[in-house]
């Protein structure tokens, strides 16, 4: 069963779109990344800013005082797109633009120290993040869920310092 579950997410993995080009007719509108140096060569915050679909991100993680952070050391980040911020109330986004210090909880709960790729995320049950909590992680027919509804939808987009995994929603650290 673990074997199989292993082939399932590299199979989605290689058969993943590459990072920039719109995964689904829904993220249609998002404009491919431009072409620039491969991504290994690039900071964690680097490839996330050369790809649009993580423009919120990006910007988020700038104003947290994270950029710094994340373009040393070496990390894992489960990295939602701007679609998964839209889904986002409003009200939760502006009062975390306005409190630096959760909006910082919140990102680190999205980044896990050390290289975690793929085919060791689906043997763990949670992860510690750099937040202090677990996420936990589940795989249901195939796929990878954190939280038990945060979808993981690409997987091992590696960066010169880490991992990234695309995720489909913002995950919020327990109260």
């Amino acid at each position: 069963m673990q074997r199989r579950l292993i082939l399932s997410l590299a199979a989605v993995g290689a058969a993943a779109v590459p990072i920039g080009v719109a995964a689904s007719a829904g993220a249609a509108s998002e404009a491919p990344a431009p072409k620039a140096a491969p991504a290994a060569s690039k900071t964690i915050v680097g490839v996330a800013a050369s790809d649009p679909r993580f423009s919120t991100l990006v910007k988020l993680v700038k104003s947290a005082g994270l950029a710094t952070t994340l373009s040393k050391g070496s990390y894992t980040v489960f990295a939602p797109t701007n679609a998964a911020f839209a889904k986002v109330p409003k009200a939760t986004l502006n009062a975390l633009g306005k409190d630096k210090a959760k909006l910082k909880a919140v990102l680190l709960y999205h980044v896990v120290k050390g290289r975690v790729p793929a085919s060791k995320v689906v043997k763990l049950s949670s992860a510690k993040t750099l937040e202090g909590s677990s996420v936990k992680i589940a795989v249901k027919s195939g796929k990878v869920y954190l939280n038990g509804k945060t979808r993981v939808t690409k997987t091992d987009v590696k960066a010169s310092n880490g991992i990234i995994h695309v995720i489909n929603g913002v995950l919020l650290p327990p109260s």
